[in-house]
């Protein structure tokens, strides 16, 4: 009855700020109207609408993630910013002083992040699972293994691991993987532009997006954000009539699209001089990508696409909650107290995310043909590791790391959205070993990839306001 109550202030609260949301929104100047002015009411595929997600991130959850993402568990990202590109020979690094990235030195990282392994989470749970696994099996059956087996399994657990996951993980093993401190890099503008630019989100587009093969063109997408014309209306048309798959997997590409240009846009270099360089909002750029005259009609949409993205990574989070409530999981960074209070701030998240009224619903994905259904779940998934390879073709360093660690949270969202049954069974005990499993990388990028997205939803209401006068 309790849990009821809330879910009803929880309500109220939403509905009054949506309210007062909307009366500021149709208030506001031309130009805000222009970036904004279908950006509003219920969403495609979806049963919750634009306000009820600003009122609820920018009030309620918003501030508690922020938190979160600044303790040392998740500010600590390990990356192989050094690989080269798969697809194609590409030496033209950025040389631009913002593309840098600093990585950390050993002694910055806390030892308890550095001795984590792949899939466990400190070396005193290791002793103790193995303890407790030593017991169970005194006076047993033989059970030891030899080590050619002990590999073979181990290597049909990797495949089995890689065979749920949506994205690349790799870097985590590597030997030229180092630690970032994401709170030092932060992700902004860095003049990383132009045709090779261009090249990233035109293979993401283009190789990945399911065109249509009979048109005889590519249809780009990507190119909406600089200029408008026929390719946009037949490319929308033919997306109109897809499976809801498909829409939703170019909708969660369209939506991490307009979330990197939100922050790039909101953390633009205003002033560059010898005594000072000045970071804020730049309008002019948030409206070269967003505004319905500039981008032919398409910035809107872009808009509501951001919001698909925020909705299909917040259910991520309230079906992980079961995972993450396991005494024995813990966010492991060698410092006992801090990593304590830190799991309840987290736990935290995760109910108010759960308590949220109008989820997405993923079981609408992949309802048709059993067989059909795996080869279409089977084709996402190979694209969006696809999509985590080309991560490694960025030039610019800096929109590298972002790159790799928004598209492995994303990646690591949908694994988590289709293994509700193996987390649904996850063990109450440390002695039984669980099917579903997040590795410390995983993670990381889950909660920083959605801190992205919840920030740029909150950037929104900026722009808004600094449009507002504009005409």
């Amino acid at each position: 009855m309790r849990a009821l109550g809330g879910n009803l202030l929880l309500r109220v609260s939403i509905l009054q700020v949506s309210i007062l949301q909307v009366s500021v929104l149709r208030a506001s100047g031309s130009a805000a109207n222009r970036c904004f002015c279908q950006v509003t009411g219920t969403l495609d595929d979806c049963a919750c609408d634009v306000e009820t997600i600003n009122a609820f991130n920018n009030n309620l959850l918003f501030p508690k993630l922020q938190k979160l993402l600044e303790s040392d568990y998740f500010r600590f990202f390990k990356a192989n910013l050094n690989k080269p590109c798969p697809f194609w020979a590409d030496n033209s690094h950025c040389g631009l002083r913002d593309c840098a990235v600093k990585p950390c030195s050993p002694n910055e990282v806390p030892e308890g992040i550095q001795s984590h392994s792949h899939n466990k989470y400190s070396a005193e749970a290791n002793e103790q699972l193995y303890d407790c696994e030593k017991a169970e099996l005194l006076g047993a059956v033989n059970v030891s293994l030899s080590e050619k087996t002990r590999e073979a399994l181990q290597s049909w657990k990797n495949y089995d691991d890689e065979a749920e996951r949506f994205c690349v993980t790799d870097d985590v093993d590597s030997p030229d993987s180092q630690y970032v401190d994401l709170l030092l890099n932060p992700e902004r503008y860095t003049g990383y532009k132009g045709p090779q630019a261009w090249q990233i989100w035109n293979s993401i587009y283009e190789e990945n997006c399911f065109k249509p093969y009979t048109i005889q063109r590519p249809l780009n997408p990507s190119a909406f954000y600089t200029h408008q014309g026929k390719e946009a209306r037949a490319f929308y048309s033919w997306l109109e009539g897809q499976c809801v798959e498909k829409r939703a997997f170019y909708r969660l590409i369209s939506g991490l699209h307009a979330s990197i240009n939100i922050h790039l846009s909101a953390r633009y270099l205003m002033d560059d001089t010898w005594y000072q360089r000045k970071w804020g909002h730049n309008t002019s750029e948030f409206r070269q990508r967003f505004d319905s005259e500039v981008t032919g009609g398409e910035g809107p949409k872009r808009l509501r696409n951001l919001y698909f993205l925020y909705l299909i990574e917040l259910r991520a989070l309230a079906k992980a909650t079961p995972f993450f409530q396991r005494p024995s999981f813990q966010l492991y960074t060698g410092r006992p107290e801090q990593d304590r209070k830190h799991k309840e701030l987290l736990l935290e998240i995760l109910q108010l995310a759960k308590s949220f009224p109008l989820h997405f619903d993923e079981t609408s994905l992949f309802a048709g043909d059993e067989k059909e259904a795996a080869k279409l779940k089977g084709d996402i998934r190979l694209a969006f590791r696809n999509i985590s390879r080309i991560m490694d073709c960025v030039g610019c360093f800096k929109c590298r790391l972002w790159g790799k660690l928004q598209s492995q949270g994303l990646g690591t969202a949908l694994k988590v959205l289709f293994s509700e049954r193996q987390i649904v069974d996850l063990p109450k005990s440390s002695i039984r070993r669980p099917t579903f499993q997040l590795s410390r990388q995983e993670i990381v990028s889950l909660l920083n990839a959605f801190g992205r997205i919840s920030t740029s939803i909150r950037e929104l209401q900026n722009f808004r306001s600094l449009l507002a006068d504009v005409r």
